[in-house]
């Protein structure tokens, strides 16, 4: 079973929400395979806690335009860490020091990653490691 074609829809309404206010590292994991709570992570980062709360904003205006209402928020105060809970997808939007302590996509490396128009993906490491050493001219 993979994600719901709602869901997928979702995920990439709130990775472009992310990506217009300069998150960073957005992607899009299909959790439906290990989760039966959800069925997609959106995760993305920014360097600030007003940029995390603007990203916050974003992406809860542009879902809510397309007919989606959180059903549960955390940490939108502190703007570390917030959660953004719609079911169907649970939207992470994380200070870079969180996401690189919590590793999210680290954990989920088994999920697929969602692809979505407009945002590049996250390179794999073997990817950095082929461009490190391409850069050796």
């Amino acid at each position: 079973m993979s994600a719901t074609a709602e869901a997928v829809e979702m995920a990439k309404v709130a990775a472009l929400a992310a990506d217009d206010k300069l998150a960073t590292d957005v992607v899009v994991l299909d959790v439906s395979e290990q989760l039966v709570i959800t069925d997609c992570f959106v995760i993305a980062s920014a360097p600030n806690e007003r940029q995390v709360n603007a990203i916050v904003d974003n992406v809860e205006e542009k879902l809510r335009e397309a007919g989606h209402k959180p059903v549960r928020r955390e940490g939108t105060r502190e703007g570390r860490w917030a959660l953004l809970d719609y079911v169907d997808i649970v939207v992470h939007i994380q200070h870079n020091d969180e996401r690189n302590f919590y590793a999210l996509e680290r954990l989920w490396r088994d999920c697929p990653t969602v692809a979505v128009e407009g945002i590049a993906a996250l390179p794999t490491p073997a990817a950095d490691d082929a461009q490190v050493e391409g850069d050796t001219e």
